[in-house]
C-alpha cells in the first residue's frame, strides 16, 4: 500500500508538471492579455480536436483584432478522462486566471461548479430553448446554471454487416438490432457466430464499466444512488452484476480480454479481429484516432441501439462534454461570447459534420432540408430519446472510482457479485480513496 501511494504521487507530480507546462506553452510571449490595440486572448483547455479548431478558427476570424481564443489541448491519447477530471482539479484549487474557458465531462459538473461562473444572468430563457433539454439537464447545480453543454454523446453498439448478413434470418436479425435486440436474443445469436470475437466492450476497472451496469441497473428497475444515498444492496443492484458477470463468464459473448479494455483498446482488438458487434459511442471514425485508422472499415459497419433486457425499455447512458466558464477569470465578457458561439447552429454544424458529435441546438433537428441529408443525425437523435444519466452528484466521481473497481472484479471471477457489491459500500461508506 505504502509503494502505490508513493506510485500515486509520483505519477500525479508528472502528470500535473505536464498539465502546466502546456499551460505555460499556450501562453508563453502573452504576458498582458489585455494590451490596448491587441485582441483579448482567452484560454480553452480541451481536448482539441480538428472539429474544434475548425470551430476556434471560425470564432477568431469572426472576431479577428477583438478576441482571440487560445486552445490549450489535452488530447485523450495523452490525458484520460480521469487524468483530466484530476488534473483540472488540482489546477483550479490554486486559483490561477489561466484559463478562461473549460470542459468538463457531463458528469463533472457537480465537482466543478465551486469553480466556476454562474451563468443563468448571462444566458436569458429564449436563448435555452434554443438547448435540447437532454444536454441541458447535465449543467445546472443546486438549481443554478454554472454550465452550457457543448455536444451530447450517448452510447450505441456497431456491428458487421457483411458478417451479419450470412445468417439465414438476417433481415429479422436486422430489424431486431435497429430497434433494440433483447440481451435474451443476442445471447442466443452468439451461438451463430463461433470464430469471431461476438460482443466487445470496456470492462477495465473505470467510468466505462460503469455506463454498461447502470444500463442494465435502469432495465431492471434500480438506481444506483438516490439523491446522495448509495442503493448498492438492493436485489437489483445484485441482479445487474449477475447479469452483466455472465456475458463474459457464462455465455462467454465477450472475450475475457474486454477485463482489461477502455474505450480504444476495444476499438482496436474489435477491428482487428473482425468482431461482430462493439459497444461505443457516436462518431467512431470521425473522432477517435483508432477509427481514422481503420477508416477503410467503416461502411461496413452499422449503428444500432445497445440491447435491453426483455420486458423493459431500451437504455443508452448519456456522455457528452459541458463547457464551463472559470470564476478567477479576468475576461468573463469574452469568454462568454466564445460559449455562446460554440452552442450556436452555425459552431453546431461544423462539430457534428467535421467530427460527428451529436449536436445540442434544436434548430438543427428542426431543419428538413438538413435532417434530409443527415441519415446519421436522425438515428443519433432517435438513440438520445433512450438516453439515460448517471447519477449528479459530488460524491459521483469516488462511487464510480470505487465500484468500477470491484465490478471488474466481479467479471474476474475473483469476487462473487454480491461480495463485490458490499464491498464496494463498506469502502464508500468509510470515505477512503481508493488508489489503483
Amino acid at each position: 500500500m505504502q509503494f502505490s501511494k508513493i506510485f500515486y504521487v509520483i505519477v500525479s507530480t508528472i502528470l500535473v508538471t505536464a498539465f502546466m507546462l502546456i499551460i505555460y506553452v499556450s501562453r508563453s510571449g502573452n504576458v498582458n492579455d489585455k494590451e490596448e490595440g491587441k485582441p483579448v486572448k482567452i484560454y480553452f483547455a480541451d481536448n482539441i480536436s480538428s472539429a474544434h479548431r475548425a470551430v476556434i478558427n471560425r470564432f477568431n476570424e469572426m472576431y479577428k483584432g477583438r478576441i482571440e481564443v487560445v486552445p490549450i489541448d489535452l488530447p485523450f491519447n495523452k490525458f484520460t478522462t480521469n487524468d483530466r477530471k484530476e488534473l483540472l482539479a488540482r489546477y483550479f484549487r490554486s486559483k490561477s486566471d489561466r484559463i478562461d474557458v473549460f470542459s468538463v465531462d457531463l458528469i463533472w459538473v457537480p465537482r466543478f461548479a465551486r469553480w466556476a461562473m454562474p451563468l443563468d444572468e448571462y444566458l436569458p430563457d429564449s436563448e435555452k430553448t434554443q438547448l435540447l433539454k437532454y444536454a441541458l439537464k447535465s449543467c445546472y447545480y443546486k438549481d443554478t446554471l454554472v454550465a452550457i453543454p457543448l455536444y451530447l454523446d450517448v452510447a450505441m453498439m456497431y456491428y458487421r454487416k457483411d458478417l451479419v448478413e450470412k445468417l439465414e434470418n438476417y433481415k429479422q436479425v436486422e430489424d431486431e438490432l435497429k430497434n433494440s435486440i433483447t440481451w435474451e436474443r443476442f445471447i442466443e445469436l452468439s451461438k451463430s457466430f463461433n470464430s469471431n470475437p461476438f460482443y466487445v466492450f470496456q470492462a477495465d476497472d473505470y467510468e466505462g464499466l460503469m455506463c454498461q451496469y447502470t444500463e442494465i441497473l435502469d432495465n431492471m428497475n434500480g438506481k444506483l444512488m438516490d439523491n446522495s444515498s448509495l442503493m448498492l444492496n438492493t436485489p437489483q443492484a445484485e441482479n445487474a452484476l449477475s447479469y452483466l458477470t455472465d456475458l463474459v463468464n457464462k455465455y462467454k459473448i465477450s472475450p475475457v480480454e474486454v477485463l482489461r479494455f477502455k474505450e480504444d483498446d476495444s476499438y482496436k482488438y474489435y477491428l482487428q479481429n473482425n468482431g461482430v458487434f462493439l459497444r461505443g459511442w457516436t462518431g467512431l471514425f470521425q473522432n477517435n484516432a483508432i477509427g481514422k485508422k481503420y477508416i477503410n472499415q467503416k461502411d461496413n459497419l452499422v449503428e444500432v441501439p445497445l440491447p435491453h433486457i426483455k420486458g423493459s425499455k431500451p437504455a443508452s447512458v448519456f456522455g457528452g462534454w459541458d463547457l464551463m466558464v472559470s470564476r478567477f477569470s479576468s475576461k468573463i465578457p469574452e469568454s462568454i461570447r466564445f460559449i455562446k458561439f460554440l452552442m450556436s447552429e452555425e459552431a453546431q454544424k461544423i462539430l457534428f459534420e467535421e467530427g460527428g458529435y451529436i449536436p445540442i441546438n434544436n434548430r438543427i433537428y428542426n431543419d428538413p432540408s438538413y435532417n434530409k441529408e443527415s441519415s446519421r443525425l436522425e438515428c443519433y437523435y432517435r438513440l438520445v430519446q433512450n438516453g439515460i444519466y448517471r447519477p449528479f452528484s459530488e460524491q459521483y466521481t469516488n462511487v464510480s472510482d470505487i465500484l468500477s473497481y470491484y465490478i471488474n472484479l466481479s467479471l474476474k471471477g475473483t469476487l462473487t457479485p454480491h461480495d463485490a457489491l458490499y464491498k464496494a459500500n463498506e469502502k464508500l461508506k468509510s470515505k477512503s480513496i481508493l488508489l489503483k
